[in-house]
């Protein structure tokens, strides 16, 4: 028969569990963030796709580079999502090991220490790539010249000669 812990003894293991469960919403919050940017960027490509089948000529050839870009970025997204999740299932499986290593008595501090290492190692690779994705959306993002500069005079000056 398995002896039982001591109700002090599930408490400090409750306890030794806090910080990565903690761990795991600051990761929810996370992949909320990494699932909101998805999603924009699946509603802007929706649009460019429309416009890339009725636009010609150099305003064609614009969407169509918009349209590549932001598949890229849905990719490099979807890839940081993985990893936040790979990340989450490692911190999980810490905190079903801190608690079978209490009720059964066995002595897994160094799979759990190596699963935790591991599980911080994807996450931080998490955040490197959604910091790409980042980058890669500001680099593309700009207001073109003809927009920036335009004047409704001029427009008006055009149309009356």
């Amino acid at each position: 028969m398995i002896p039982l812990p001591q109700v002090s003894q599930v408490a400090q293991t409750i306890q030794l569990a806090l910080a990565p469960v903690f761990l795991l919403a600051g990761i929810g919050a996370f992949l909320n963030v990494c699932v909101g940017r998805l999603a924009r960027i699946i509603d802007r490509a929706r649009t460019v796709e429309k416009l890339v089948l009725s636009t010609r000529g150099k305003e064609h050839d614009r969407m169509v580079s918009e349209i590549r870009v932001l598949d890229r970025r849905m990719s490099v997204v979807n890839g940081a999502i993985f990893l936040s999740v790979a990340s989450a299932c490692a911190i999980c499986l810490v905190v079903i090991l801190l608690f079978a290593a209490e009720l059964f008595d066995a002595h897994l501090g160094r799979i759990i220490a190596i699963l935790f290492s591991l599980a911080m190692i994807v996450l931080a690779v998490a955040f490197a790539i959604f910091i790409q994705e980042i980058r890669l959306a500001s680099r593309t993002i700009h207001i073109r010249n003809e927009v920036l500069y335009h004047k409704a005079e001029d427009e008006e000056a055009a149309e009356t000669k």
